[in-house]
């Protein structure tokens, strides 16, 4: 009797899950920050996040019409990086920034490289430091919640040894924690609150959407290297305020767990968390940047391929060799 046998490519076991499943996760697990990023920045933090959004799935698709490519907008990949984008800006920015951004993001970092999976750092990350190194000035002002005057943000204070006043003193004893907690403090869209950022990242870990090693690692080693080289003095790091100011939390839980540009491996992932930990407060603390975290990920997105290379997962049925 002859046996007629299928030979096909794996995956062999199918789930109900989807990219697009999972970008719908990350976009709920984003709606507590977004809401609070409008309700603290106005009407202005709506027009940039709604263009931004709109401009980089208009991106993504006239790009793969052009160039005969596969339509892939509904897995609502360019929605997150669109949003993603602009969280990482000031709420006041013109609206042609954002525009730029989001090209730069879908067409530069992402489609160019062969699209969802194929790019080698994370596109929002990667439009954010292509603005701020071509259009510094409207990229760091910066304006305080519910309040038309122009500001700089709590870390940019610090970094230059400047005080605030009224509400937003800005001493160590007198830190302004229910402020970071809810996102009543001056700074990009969506990186003020740190419980609506904290409340999004429980979510998608427990959906497992994402590995908690990379944002626990990158957290806790941040917290560590931060209170070593202390601002003061070595051993003197303020932890819980440098942990919940400045962009930490919304790079730890959605940035750096980035698919595409994160390590595969266990492992691999607790490197990229310690490495991107340090390398935040070595920018932080010590370089021309009150904040480190965008160029802390982009650095390590740039070792993944060694990280992982070193920190393969093991072969299903294969022995370990003995030392």
């Amino acid at each position: 009797m002859q046996v007629v046998l299928t030979v096909s490519s794996p995956p062999h076991i199918y789930g109900k899950d989807t990219t697009a499943r999972r970008m719908l996760d990350v976009l709920i697990a984003l709606i507590p920050a977004t809401i609070l990023g409008i309700y603290f920045y106005g009407i202005s933090a709506f027009f940039v996040i709604s263009i931004s959004i709109l401009s980089a799935v208009a991106f993504e698709f006239l790009f793969q019409k052009v160039t005969g490519k596969t339509n892939t907008v509904n897995d609502l990949s360019a929605v997150i990086t669109g949003l993603l984008l602009a969280f990482n800006l000031p709420p006041d920015v013109p609206l042609w920034i954002p525009i730029v951004g989001s090209g730069f993001a879908i067409i530069v970092v992402k489609q160019l490289f062969g699209g969802l999976g194929s790019n080698f750092m994370n596109p929002a990350l990667a439009a954010r430091a292509f603005l701020l190194a071509s259009f510094p000035i409207p990229m760091t002002t910066w304006r305080l919640p519910v309040d038309t005057v122009s500001g700089a943000t709590y870390l940019a204070m610090l970094s230059e040894n400047r005080t605030l006043d009224a509400a937003y003193r800005f001493v160590p004893q007198t830190y302004d924690y229910m402020a970071l907690l809810f996102g009543r403090v001056g700074g990009c869209i969506g990186e003020t609150s740190a419980l609506a950022l904290v409340a999004g990242g429980l979510y998608l870990i427990a959906r497992r959407v994402i590995s908690w090693r990379i944002p626990v690692f990158y957290i806790g080693s941040f917290a560590f290297f931060a209170f070593v080289f202390g601002r003061e003095a070595f051993f003197s790091g303020h932890i819980l305020f440098e942990v919940m100011a400045g962009g930490l939390l919304l790079g730890a839980f959605f940035m750096a767990t980035d698919y595409a540009t994160a390590p595969i491996s266990p492992n691999g992932k607790i490197i990229m968390g310690i490495g991107c930990g340090f390398l935040t407060v070595l920018i932080r603390f010590f370089g021309g940047f009150p904040e480190g975290v965008s160029y802390a990920i982009l650095i390590m997105n740039l070792f993944v391929p060694l990280i992982d290379a070193h920190f393969r997962p093991a072969i299903y049925g294969k022995k370990k060799k003995k030392a």
